[in-house]
């Protein structure tokens, strides 16, 4: 039997440049909570950060890691989905946050109201909720 106490959980890590900058964002936008924080003597940041309880990561880029923000590749490989109850009212916080609008928020034919932007540092993010 296993005596395991944590259950398995994926979250992502962001790669940003100016993290100290980005938990900040992530605040305003989303409401984040810092969970943990590790600041460098050299100004890097890791973090992690919970929204309503869904956990991810931020850390500085160090491309001597083979770790590169967005910003430094010229895009991302991934997107970031955020379940909310209200989309439009989470869309509009990271809007006036400093996100950039993808495209808004809708209903879509596939059964969800979603709308897309990105964030400062490049990520981006799909604001939504399925449709009853």
């Amino acid at each position: 039997m296993s005596s395991r106490v944590e259950k398995t959980t994926i979250a992502p890590l962001l790669s940003v440049r100016n993290g100290a900058k980005a938990v900040e964002f992530y605040k305003a936008a989303f409401g984040a909570v810092e969970m943990l924080r590790v600041d460098d003597p050299g100004g890097a940041v890791v973090a992690q950060l919970s929204v309503d309880g869904a956990d991810f990561w931020l850390a500085d880029e160090s491309p001597e890691h083979a770790n590169f923000s967005p910003e430094s590749l010229g895009g991302g490989t991934v997107r970031m989905v955020i379940v909310v109850d209200d989309p439009d009212a989470v869309f509009a916080q990271a809007v006036a946050a400093g996100a950039t609008v993808v495209w808004p928020v809708d209903d879509q034919p596939y059964h969800w109201r979603v709308g897309r932007v990105v964030d400062p540092f490049g990520h981006h993010w799909e604001i939504g909720k399925p449709l009853r």
